[in-house]
């Protein structure tokens, strides 16, 4: 059954509705995390903050408006969102392999990548986009409005109704 808000009946409305809120919720702390951090400095820095502020809208368009394009639309944000975490983990990790190979020439194998991922940036930190990316796209998994009805009978592209039986 299908409420008229398309979040969908039976009480998996208002989960997907906490889902959304909650990823919401976490985009504004880490947009304001990345802000007191002064995250900054480099066009590279500037992108998780813009990929926040684009997957705020988008969420706050389908809490708004969850028709099947809004959907869509925070889908791939949240898309977005995820492959920008898998890239900031990449820039923080290698970041610190320089620096712990500028710090210490020697530094080899496993003991290289401890001091990496314990390094001068929080290196699996870009994960918690991901994370919200993940969580966002489990949030709109089936989602009633995504549904397609069936076409009406005689409807162009409607398949034809056989109703003999032998």
């Amino acid at each position: 059954m299908r409420d008229s808000a398309g979040w969908g009946g039976e009480g998996g409305g208002g989960l997907r509705r906490l889902l959304v809120a909650l990823v919401l919720f976490g985009i504004v702390g880490l947009a304001a995390e990345l802000v007191l951090l002064e995250h900054v400095d480099s066009v590279w820095q500037w992108v998780p903050l813009v990929v926040l502020a684009l997957g705020f809208l988008a969420g706050a368009a389908l809490l708004a408006r969850p028709a099947a394009a809004t959907v869509r639309v925070f889908q791939a944000a949240m898309a977005v969102f995820v492959a920008a975490g898998v890239l900031g983990l990449y820039l923080h990790l290698r970041g610190n392999l320089e620096f712990e190979r500028e710090m210490d020439p020697g530094l080899r194998g496993l003991t290289l990548v401890w001091e990496a991922l314990r390094g001068a940036t929080p290196a699996l930190a870009p994960g918690t986009l991901a994370h919200f990316g993940l969580l966002g796209l489990a949030c709109t998994y089936r989602h009633p409005a995504l549904r397609r009805e069936p076409a009406p009978r005689g409807a162009r592209g409607a398949a034809p109704i056989h109703t003999e039986t032998r």
